[in-house]
């Protein structure tokens, strides 16, 4: 039997297999910020997955970016989730929701009239956002949180788990990757706090940690999971002590028990310390590095993972564990589709039966 294949378990969550579909913005959230019936297909049809990690998932109004994406923090949108995750449970599945604050990665056209866009320091990301009422758009220059307001952040974070457990769900995912606010507090160039949030490593890496001891609080160690972009520069982040931040962070990680750490793994020569973060961190290790069916099992047979996950792949194949069980061929996603509204490029790929 192929090495992805044989059971496992992130923390309290037995999977079937090891193969995780990665969290991914689709932008089908149109109402209210609320998943929709076609969210609830979407997911369904994935359902074989070992694990199904959800989209990034807003803890509020402020914590909102593009467009069209959805959040937990409202009756309405915890009762939507709840039959999302009801639709994968009613298949077999095990779905965790990625919870996600973009920080300065926002347009103001993309929110409430009221919510504001706010980051660790006033330093604008360079590139531009897509707006459905006004297309593309520079992001602005956030405002810097005040100390209160950071801890007042990690509340939201703790209210959201407990929204997440509510709903259903098997986990959480913290998303502390690919430039948002937990990965912003991270880096050297988003982060140049003066007070206990900023400066050293261990000062950048406090806001993640409190977040995480907030959410186990909320709910329990073995339930929660983090997902961590060491080498990244997507959405201007670079974290020039990177080298320094992870393997530390990390190591304050592996004390937390938490059920699993996921790192995406680029081809990245400037970092350098991915086996130190594997030496620091020893529960489940899920790696994401736009991986096959064969590099995966590799991944699982050295020990260098636990879990893998996939991507676009999983656009495309909804089906994705039985088409590599039986080396079945794989449709190719279409990208011009990732993040239009409506079914079409979301729940109309075919599964091969």
């Amino acid at each position: 039997m192929s090495s992805l294949f044989t059971p496992t378990a992130a923390g309290a969550i037995h999977l079937p297999n090891r193969i995780v579909m990665a969290p991914m913005t689709r932008s089908r959230a149109v109402q209210n910020n609320a998943p929709n019936a076609l969210v609830e297909e979407y997911y369904a049809q994935r359902a074989s997955a070992g694990l199904i990690l959800t989209e990034g998932v807003a803890t509020s109004d402020t914590g909102l970016g593009y467009a069209r994406t959805p959040s937990i923090h409202t009756p309405e949108q915890v009762e939507a989730w709840s039959h999302v995750v009801n639709a994968v449970h009613a298949k077999g599945g095990r779905i965790a929701i990625q919870l996600m604050h973009v920080g300065r990665i926002a347009h103001p056209a993309n929110k409430a009239a009221e919510a504001r866009t706010v980051a660790p320091s006033a330093i604008a990301a360079k590139g531009a956002m897509w707006t459905d009422s006004q297309g593309m758009q520079p992001m602005p220059v956030p405002e810097a949180l005040t100390t209160a307001e950071v801890r007042a952040i990690v509340d939201e974070f703790a209210q959201a788990a407990r929204n997440a457990k509510e709903a259903g769900f098997d986990g959480i995912e913290l998303h502390s990757a690919n430039g948002y606010l937990p990965n912003q507090f991270l880096s050297t160039n988003t982060n140049q706090r003066t007070d206990e949030y900023g400066g050293s490593p261990e000062n950048r890496i406090r806001f993640v940690l409190e977040v995480i001891d907030a959410m186990t609080a909320a709910w329990e160690p073995g339930r929660i999971g983090i997902r961590l972009s060491p080498a990244g520069f997507f959405n201007d982040i670079n974290d020039t002590d990177a080298n320094i931040t992870y393997p530390l962070l990390a190591t304050e990680l592996a004390k937390r028990n938490l059920a699993w750490l996921h790192i995406v793994k680029p081809n990245a020569p400037t970092f350098t310390e991915w086996d130190a973060i594997r030496a620091n961190f020893p529960g489940t290790l899920i790696v994401n590095l736009g991986l096959t069916k064969e590099t995966g099992e590799k991944l699982i047979d050295s020990k260098e993972a636990d879990l893998v996950s996939y991507g676009s792949l999983y656009i495309a194949n909804p089906d994705l564990p039985e088409r590599f069980q039986s080396n079945a061929p794989l449709a190719t996603p279409d990208p011009t589709t990732f993040y239009t509204p409506g079914p079409e490029g979301y729940t109309t790929y075919p599964p091969l039966s």
